[in-house]
């Protein structure tokens, strides 16, 4: 990990705040990644709860410590996807970010499925991994640009047979993931032509998929699925 700050440059670790220090545990096999993550952040303000080596020591300390964020390395042994999965669901307040060596879209989608906020290479400068560790703490995801693409195609291609329960006027109603996504553009006032754009898609196909839209909610037609909607 390159941890190490530039001579003669400040990395913006001193940032001036006046909420509680964020409270962090690291896991990670090599202890050169520990000790210079603990200076990193400690630097930068963080509370380092506990560093260790391995995956049943992370799920130890991140069940004991229930800190902010816990900044796991996938390879560490025992399988830190394992403990990360582990940890959130014994501790799901707890964000969890998976270090790794090289980034690889499998193990991508593996930490995501075990809950994980963020996903990293440990070439993450010293001067970027407090910010985004902050990002990760107020609630946004923690993603290279490639790896962030990868996952906005992979929804694209499969999230249109996932299902999404909303309610509306007191029911619940149960849309694919695709018909979400153009419910929400409808609502925002685009039209047809725009929403097939986005989604890549042709307007027939985004009709067909009003019209489902439509037959669920159980109205005549898009403008009363709006007015539905806005009433609820």
């Amino acid at each position: 990990m390159d941890l190490e700050p530039k001579e003669g440059r400040d990395p913006g670790l001193h940032e001036v705040t006046d909420r509680s220090p964020l409270t962090v545990v690291i896991a990670d096999d090599d202890l050169g990644t520990r000790i210079g993550a603990r200076r990193v952040l400690e630097s930068a303000g963080f509370l380092v709860r506990a560093d260790v080596a391995d995956a049943a020591d992370a799920i130890a300390v991140g069940l004991a410590h229930r800190p902010d964020i816990c900044l796991i390395a996938a390879q560490v042994p025992g399988n830190g996807i394992l403990a990360a999965e582990q940890i959130r669901q014994s501790v799901p307040e707890t964000k969890i970010v998976i270090l790794t060596v090289a980034e690889r879209e499998e193990e991508m989608f593996a930490a995501l499925r075990a809950g994980a906020d963020g996903y990293l290479a440990k070439t993450i400068s010293a001067a970027r991994l407090p910010h985004v560790l902050r990002g990760v703490a107020d609630g946004e995801a923690a993603l290279s640009r490639r790896l962030t693409a990868r996952l906005i195609r992979e929804f694209c291609t499969r999230g249109s047979h996932r299902r999404l329960q909303i309610t509306v006027a007191g029911q619940s109603v149960e849309l694919t993931a695709r018909e979400f996504e153009i419910l929400e553009r409808m609502r925002r006032g685009e039209p047809t032509a725009r929403i097939a754009e986005h989604c890549r898609i042709s307007e027939v196909t985004v009709r067909r998929h009003v019209s489902g839209i439509v037959q669920k909610l159980g109205v005549r037609d898009r403008r009363s699925a709006l007015q539905l909607l806005n009433a609820g």
